[in-house]
């Protein structure tokens, strides 16, 4: 599957597609294949997130999984940039425990573009699934001016 890598201030990212959609997203692994058209988009979307210049990522995606890890996908994808929700709103929206919303978000395979990072505990910030977890959380938070939550 090709691949590109996108160095950004969260860590390297690399980031997959597969038959014409992305596919995943992870940290610290080098590209491989040819970059496609898509891939290429990938990245200048990524770059210009990590820029400040991006706030709604634009691309073709495609998450593997159960109808129920997609809706959670889509939920996660409504979020505007710069908001949060917790598991129980994503939960009520979606007619599941917020325990299995949560389980759908940390298996999330398209992190940072499908913002895992928005969607807060109850009692606020939770774990994520990334190289330097929650920090990183924190991180993605505060570079959207979402860091509300901390006060």
């Amino acid at each position: 599957m090709p691949s590109v890598s996108v160095d950004t201030r969260f860590g390297q990212l690399n980031v997959v597609e597969t038959d014409g959609a992305i596919t995943q997203l992870t940290w610290n692994r080098p590209a491989e294949g040819e970059e496609t058209p898509l891939l290429q988009e990938a990245a200048r979307q990524l770059r210009a997130y990590d820029a400040g210049q991006l706030e709604t990522f634009d691309l073709p995606l495609f998450v593997h999984g159960s109808g129920f890890q997609r809706a959670v996908c889509d939920a996660m994808c409504a979020i505007p940039f710069g908001y949060t929700r917790t598991y129980g709103e994503i939960a009520q929206q979606l007619g599941h425990p917020a325990q299995a919303v949560g389980q759908a978000c940390g298996a999330n395979p398209i992190a940072i573009i499908i913002p895992c990072h928005r969607v807060m505990g109850a009692k606020g910030l939770t774990g994520f699934s990334a190289p330097g977890g929650v920090e990183t959380k924190v991180a993605l938070l505060r570079h959207e001016n979402a860091g509300g939550f901390l006060i």
